[in-house]
């Protein structure tokens, strides 16, 4: 999945690639530049998750400080990084109620990759956005009204509404909020130990 940080957030937007991470990235450390890395608030607040590669760029930039590593290292011609799994911003970041954006990799993030008809749980480029109230039948692209779903649901559901192609939804969609973002900075964060002291376990 995709893991940015959003600039509704008050932090900053998608950086150009420092040369020397491009380069560790051009020499086969791609996969450790998209390894998840726990984002907290100079309070110690957890507060997103992003991307190795972003979270490197924050700290080189002097956004933020690496609380925790994950032991990798990204080898570029000169210098070696060592790559976070936890970092911390320097400056306070007031964090909005709603904190993200209404997107694709949001959607997927918030039913966690899985189709909210059968439950399958599939790659992102295997899922699809199925408006629940067809927009043809007035339905908006909204958090309330759209959900992830698998392409053979897709297919079954069409121009309907979930009873009408005896569907069942899994769970109601609803914005994302604090709770689920902490909900899913939870559930990542089984993978990953040095995260559990920031989760609030």
């Amino acid at each position: 999945m995709s893991l940015e940080m959003n600039s509704s957030m008050g932090m900053p937007g998608r950086e150009v690639l420092h040369p020397a991470l491009q380069a560790a990235h051009n020499q086969g450390d791609g996969h450790s530049m998209h390894a998840p890395v726990l984002v907290l608030n100079a309070s110690y607040e957890p507060i997103n998750v992003c991307a190795a590669r972003r979270a490197i760029v924050l700290v080189l930039k002097g956004v933020a400080m690496a609380e925790e590593e994950n032991g990798h290292y990204l080898h570029a011609a000169r210098f070696a990084v060592r790559v976070p799994s936890v970092i911390r911003l320097l400056e306070y970041r007031r964090i909005p109620h709603q904190s993200r954006a209404l997107s694709r990799k949001n959607i997927l993030l918030r039913d966690r990759n899985s189709c909210q008809y059968c439950g399958t749980i599939l790659p992102a480029g295997e899922l699809t956005l199925d408006h629940v109230v067809p927009r043809s039948r007035g339905g908006t692209s909204s958090w309330e009204n759209l959900v992830t779903c698998c392409h053979t649901c897709n297919r079954r559901k069409g121009n309907q509404l979930p009873g009408e192609a005896k569907m069942k939804l899994m769970r109601e969609p609803r914005a994302f909020n604090l709770h689920t973002s902490r909900h899913i900075m939870r559930l990542m964060g089984h993978s990953d130990a040095k995260w559990r002291k920031y989760l609030f376990y």
